[in-house]
């Protein structure tokens, strides 16, 4: 009589779903291929050949972020190839603030038990994203923690590598009094807020996920999986044409959080709130949450993703620039002096 002993499946891991994942995940990471790379996914780590690039003293740039509670929204409706687009924004949008172009991204992917089908999903919106910023997926790492997740359920991590000419580096202290701030619209929510947001429209609203909101214009799923948008098309374009002197990813802390970030001693950014549209889903939350404006401003983006700093004699050229690719913004504001700080005016 023979006993069969433990093995890795029966603790819950399965070495097969894993080798099953990485034979999908190859050709949707070789889509997104560019010069440089030398290595890529399926090897214990990945390559990349700066020599591709026509620099003369590259600094790299690097940044990791998550998803946050959005996750949530992903498992509520079982829609899970955009949150992938969402991880590689977080991280891009963070670098391009340097004045760096995005060379290659890295995810992390762990769960309790592997489902290929939910994985595979998740990183073809992760290929998404890097064709959007214009970077290769060069590897990754899938884990499978049983008993930490509920099922089906997931958390995600991103690691980008960006890099910039040494002279081209935005320098802060260019900041002077008479700079003008423009906005560059957000998709909506982004990828922050999400536990107030839940709160306010999932428990005291009484919302169903895929209701229709008259408000919205569409499911309130649709709204709350909105891709963050990624904004390496517009810096690619104006970091090679003019001086931005500064770049706020408008993140966690809004634009009273993020703005101060970039700016010099002695300089504070004056900003008109009626000058940009606010999406509706930001008016909604406030309504239906009674969430204070102040509230709102430390929490959400509020309509903007991305702040920059121009010269004024630049900022027309600048702006005809952004039309000219398809896209808006807005003058939002202006630089003073005074106190470090970003102040909202009604």
């Amino acid at each position: 009589m023979t006993t069969q002993g433990l093995t890795y499946a029966k603790a819950g891991v399965s070495i097969e779903a894993g080798d099953e994942l990485v034979r999908r995940i190859g050709p949707i990471a070789q889509k997104t291929k560019l010069p440089g790379v030398l290595a890529g996914v399926g090897g214990f780590s990945a390559l990349f050949d700066l020599k591709s690039r026509a620099y003369r003293h590259p600094v790299l740039v690097a940044s990791t972020d998550g998803v946050g509670t959005k996750l949530k929204i992903a498992f509520m409706t079982g829609i899970h190839d955009t949150v992938g687009i969402d991880l590689v924004a977080m991280g891009v949008n963070d670098i391009l603030t340097q004045g760096a172009a995005p060379l290659f991204f890295l995810d992390y992917f762990v769960c309790g038990k592997l489902d290929v089908d939910i994985a595979e999903a998740v990183v073809r919106g992760i290929a998404e994203g890097c064709r959007q910023a214009g970077c290769a997926l060069i590897g990754g790492e899938t884990a499978e923690h049983p008993g930490d997740f509920p099922k089906g359920e997931y958390d995600l991590a991103g690691f980008v590598v960006g890099v910039l000419e040494k002279k081209k580096m935005i320098d802060p202290v260019k900041i002077v009094a008479g700079d003008i701030l423009l906005g560059l619209p957000s998709s909506g929510l982004h990828s922050n807020g999400y536990s107030l947001a839940r709160k306010v429209l999932l428990e005291k609203g009484h919302m169903k996920i895929r209701q229709p909101i008259l408000d919205l214009g569409r499911t309130l799923a649709e709204e709350l999986l909105e891709p963050t948008r990624i904004y390496a098309k517009i810096t690619r374009k104006l970091f090679t044409k003019y001086q931005i002197k500064g770049a706020a990813h408008i993140t966690g802390g809004g634009i009273t959080g993020n703005l101060p970030r970039i700016l010099p001693n002695g300089r504070r950014a004056v900003i008109e709130r009626q000058s940009w549209p606010v999406p509706p889903v930001f008016k909604l939350i406030k309504k239906i949450g009674g969430v204070a404006q102040a509230e709102m401003d430390r929490t959400f983006n509020n309509g903007l993703g991305m702040i920059l700093i121009v010269g004024k004699k630049q900022a027309d050229a600048v702006m005809h620039t952004i039309a000219g690719i398809g896209e808006k913004c807005f003058v939002i504001g202006e630089i003073r002096s005074g106190a470090r700080g970003a102040t909202i005016r009604v």
